[in-house]
């Protein structure tokens, strides 16, 4: 029998239960106000798909990259790659169509440049002076002699092969340079994509032999756009079908799953509209949210209806029932919510801000969904016509108990052959290499990944670095001395496997000098003083037509030039490595120290830097996190030695999960960093719950071994329910065509699903083994008549 003094206990804190479910309308009616209130915030909300939302403002490297593009022209940019079915661009017909598509392109909303194949700034000797003037000049006749001068300047010229035209001939680039006003940078980014498409759209209906790809900054962003509306508009719905699906199949009750689906949508609809309230934005990340609310509000629920189901059968009235099963469960729902949410929040040592916008949005989300489930959902059950038809156990429960039965049997070799599987993951976690490649976000049904790989294999890979060399004084970047070490760093550049073009001023002025010594093949170098340097760039600035200038390589003190590196489709550590060789390479190759400083940056290495920065924020809070979730569970459990037991079982999953990653792909990208973090509060529900009544158990008198299978039996079914609805709804999210989220639901499905196995084998077989507290008038455990 359970002391007088636990009773009262447990009664003080739900006398509002009482009140809740006595007046049922009134409660009601206060609620549903409260969630209109809070529902009405989503008409503030924004969407944002831009790449800017994974950096904070004062991010290092997005600090140095805004330097650069204040200082040199922005590299913004929407690449249209040609490609001819016969895989020759040097025809009449495909000339006319990349020049028809160059002009075309001038008209995209705001557009400040246009490169290609045709408009290429080829020069020319003639007597003393130099000749400027696109390679394809509109009008020319295309004879065999003209096409074939083109492919020869076209495939040899630094500036265009594997830049605007493919080395082998066989794929063009029109690349638009776009100066975004940024006042709503994805309203802006989508009227530039949906401009380049409607021109590709009128230009293929002419050419249907041809076909065309779009890639670059912009394309990219686009695709975040995209992923995102696509997860909330296909994700969010499929996952309340597989929620209702589970719950009808698990719960068997209309009415049951009518009434969690109610408190799910109420914490959904709050969420989301708190979110707009506190000015937060929907983008690739949060629009998640709702499919985690979704199913993170479902195991609380599932809990009080099965504890509610349970007594009904066992023959108590509905509304017995229901405060009954609030008193049972309202506490490890309440440290459940807690520790969720206290994991949530600790996404907020990440250094992306998206990151720690998902992670206080479900934080948040969790709170309120533990809220609804304790305040709404028992006045729906008390409202509803709720029946339980028959007192027989349940064949799943039967099953639970047999299982409670086999870890009782085999405790000692359950112990150690799972404590074998722990350690085994632990041992793995190292194989892990943490890698982000922004273009591996996108998972390779994804339309841009698919042109990026296309781009890859035949051009060029789509990452950059932006190497600004400064001089240190006005006009310095005529200096011989200079010129001379950008030169042999550039060739240098060339020279590394990673590296598919480079476009360097240098290459610019040793064309020059060629063409001012009637292009003599044999003065195709820099020239060997400042003055002709200079003039040489003056002459050729002055030839150049609108929106083709220098100024995306030269600064306009002349002070700096920018080497842009084009590089493959690279992970994190191998852009971190390049940048750590260029700059070792210039400490060592600098005489005289002509090079005043250099700065890089670019997206893909902002990309780069965050993951490392992000995991090791992670490996920070991930102990933090447990420090406190255990100190939660001591002070809710009020047994520092089950909260010390408790430490394993929560941190196994993700020791096993993490290692046998390792073997699935070995890449821990910028979700993965968060993934140990954001399970960790996720998986503590199981192990509560089963410790509470492991733990009443043990008050009430009985051993650790009947102990153990009183708490099979009475939240054994609840647990599994609950994991197999937490387990579809992370499943969902491993559909998205964004990498990052589907990563992160198959990890944390994993998890998830390890947590159930630890929870339902190590956690009692540990709590046997070691739980050696004497037992007093042993309570056999009291199980439901069959019929």
């Amino acid at each position: 029998m359970m002391h007088q003094h636990d009773k009262g206990r447990l009664l003080r804190p739900d006398v509002w239960l009482q009140r809740l479910v006595s007046t049922p309308l009134i409660s009601l009616g206060v609620i549903g106000l409260l969630i209109i209130i809070a529902s009405i915030g989503i008409k503030d909300l924004q969407f944002r798909g831009d790449y800017n939302i994974f950096f904070d403002k004062g991010n290092e490297q997005l600090l140095s990259f805004e330097r650069i593009q204040a200082e040199f022209a922005k590299t913004d940019n929407l690449a249209i790659l040609v490609a001819p079915d016969n895989g020759n661009v040097f025809t009449p017909k495909i000339l006319t169509l990349i020049q028809d598509l160059t002009e075309a392109a001038w008209q995209t909303p705001y557009s400040s440049r246009v490169d290609s194949l045709t408009n290429y700034q080829h020069t020319q000797a003639n007597a003393d002076d130099i000749v400027v003037h696109d390679l394809v000049e509109r009008g020319i006749p295309f004879t065999a002699k003209t096409i074939e001068n083109i492919r020869q300047v076209a495939l040899n010229a630094p500036e265009t092969r594997n830049a605007i035209v493919s080395q082998n001939g066989d794929i063009a680039v029109v690349n638009i340079t776009v100066q975004l006003p940024e006042k709503n940078k994805t309203a802006e980014i989508a009227e530039v994509y949906q401009f380049v498409t409607q021109t590709i759209s009128q230009l293929k209906a002419n050419y249907p032999d041809v076909q065309f790809y779009r890639a670059g900054l912009v394309a990219m962003n686009y695709a975040l756009m995209q992923s995102a509306q696509q997860d909330i508009t296909h994700l969010v719905p499929g996952m309340f079908l597989v929620i209702l699906a589970v719950l009808v199949i698990l719960l068997r009750s209309a009415l049951s799953v009518f009434a969690t689906l109610i408190c799910i949508i109420a914490a959904v609809t709050s969420t989301v509209g708190l979110a707009g309230w506190l000015g937060l934005s929907i983008n690739v990340a949060t629009v998640n949210i709702p499919t985690l609310i979704l199913t993170l509000s479902v195991a609380d629920c599932v809990h009080i209806i099965a504890t509610m189901r349970h007594q009904m059968q066992l023959g108590q009235g509905k509304s017995a029932a229901i405060v009954h099963s609030m008193k049972m469960d309202v506490m490890p729902v309440i440290i459940t919510s807690v520790t969720t949410a206290v994991g949530f929040f600790m996404m907020n040592m990440s250094d992306s801000p998206v990151l720690r916008t998902f992670g206080n949005l479900a934080a948040i989300g969790v709170l309120i969904a533990c809220l609804f489930s304790l305040t709404l959902l028992p006045v729906l059950l008390q409202l509803l016509p709720i029946k339980i038809g028959s007192r027989t156990t349940s064949q799943s429960t039967l099953f639970i108990d047999k299982i409670a039965d086999v870890v009782v049997k085999y405790k000692l070799m359950l112990l150690i052959a799972s404590s074998m599987a722990i350690v085994g993951g632990a041992f793995l976690i190292p194989s892990n290499t943490i890698n982000d490649d922004s273009v591996k976000y996108f998972n390779k049904g994804n339309d841009f990944r698919q042109v990026a790989d296309f781009m890859q294999e035949h051009i060029s890979g789509m990452g950059t670095i932006s190497v600004v060399v400064n001089s240190g004084q006005d006009q310095g970047i005529v200096d011989p001395e200079f010129l001379n070490t950008v030169d042999d760093f550039t060739a240098w550049l060339r020279q590394q496997p990673e590296v598919d073009h480079v476009a360097s001023l240098t290459d610019i002025l040793k064309r020059l000098n060629k063409n001012m010594h009637g292009d003599d093949a044999n003065y195709y170098r820099l020239p060997t003083n400042r003055e002709l340097s200079a003039q040489y760039l003056l002459m050729y600035e002055m030839s150049l037509p609108y929106g083709l200038d220098l100024n995306n390589q030269i600064n306009v003190a002349k002070s700096a030039i920018k080497v842009q590196v084009t590089t493959e489709n690279l992970g994190s550590q191998q852009f971190i490595d390049l940048e750590k060789r260029i700059n070792l390479w210039f400490e060592q190759h600098n005489p005289n120290n002509k090079i005043h400083n250099i700065a890089q940056s670019s997206p893909s290495l902002m990309f780069a830097h965050i993951g490392a920065k992000n995991m090791r924020s992670m490996l920070i809070s991930l102990p933090i996190s447990l420090i406190m979730i255990s100190g939660l569970l001591v002070l809710a459990l009020r047994s520092f030695k089950l909260g010390l037991y408790s430490i394993i079982p929560n941190m196994a999953p993700a020791l096993i999960g993490f290692g046998l990653w390792a073997l699935i792909s070995g890449e821990i990208n910028l979700a993965l960093s968060v993934v140990a973090s954001l399970t960790l509060g996720i998986v503590v529900d199981d192990c509560v719950h089963f410790l509470t009544k492991y733990q009443l158990a043990r008050k009430q008198g009985q051993s650790a071994e009947d102990a153990v299978r009183f708490a099979f039996h009475n939240v054994g079914r609840a647990l599994w329910i609950t994991s197999v609805v937490l387990i579809a709804g992370f499943y969902v999210l491993t559909l998205s065509t964004f990498r990052l989220n589907s990563d992160m639901g198959i990890l944390s499905t994993l998890i998830i699903f390890l947590a159930l196995v630890i929870d339902f084998v190590f956690l009692p077989s540990c709590l046997m083994f070691f739980d050696k507290k004497p037992t007093t008038n042993t309570v056999h455990v009291v199980k439901p008549i069959q019929k």
